[in-house]
């Protein structure tokens, strides 16, 4: 853990040389993917353990209700952005872990709702959770869009989805609070493209 090496303000100018290391371009093309769900009507799925587990339900919650002005919130034909989150239904992912096993939980959401062409976006620190990769692989085999989100070496996530970002740190911490910070970006970025401020993706 970086913190227990360094002081506040070594933390944070680490944290700055990591962030400027992000691949721009693969930022942009999550970006334009997330656009491009919205467009077409198409959901996006997000999900990730622990800490990417909320993550996973932050951006969810933000690109659906950030991404459209408060007065479009309030019209029922403002076309809306379809994102879930597969960490938030706690019965439902206690009830398979206990009756299937825990690596289903993600897998068998997607059987229920996802259609060939919606998205997936896996976020997973060190890239070998196992339930993140059975979902990714099923998302694959069934003409899904999948892109990852890693740290660490990428695992074996980084070898089975279509596309990602990757962070490669060795700290889930700062790992983590780098993967907040882009989809902070990514939902400013929907919300100027749907309503058309003029900021768009790189």
């Amino acid at each position: 853990m970086l913190g227990i090496q360094h002081n506040v303000d070594e933390y944070l100018r680490r944290l700055q040389r990591e962030l400027d290391r992000v691949d721009r371009t693969q930022v942009g093309r999550l970006a334009d993917l997330i656009y491009e769900a919205w467009q077409n009507g198409q959901s996006v799925f997000v999900f990730g353990n622990g800490g990417s587990g909320a993550t996973a339900s932050h951006l969810c919650e933000d690109l659906n209700k950030n991404a459209l002005r408060e007065a479009d919130l309030k019209e029922d034909a403002a076309r809306r952005p379809r994102v879930t989150s597969l960490t938030d239904n706690t019965s439902w992912i206690t009830a398979i872990g206990n009756d299937l096993g825990f690596e289903e939980i993600f897998v068998q959401q997607l059987r229920h709702f996802a259609r060939p062409g919606d998205l997936v976006v896996a976020i997973s620190g060190s890239g070998n959770s196992p339930n993140v990769l059975a979902a990714v692989d099923w998302a694959n085999r069934q003409g899904l869009k999948t892109f990852g989100i890693t740290g660490y070496s990428g695992g074996k996530l980084k070898g089975i989805q279509q596309e990602g970002i990757h962070v490669p740190l060795d700290d889930m911490g700062m790992v983590e609070s780098i993967h907040l910070c882009l989809g902070h970006w990514l939902v400013d970025d929907l919300h100027a493209r749907v309503n058309r401020t003029g900021r768009y993706a790189v």
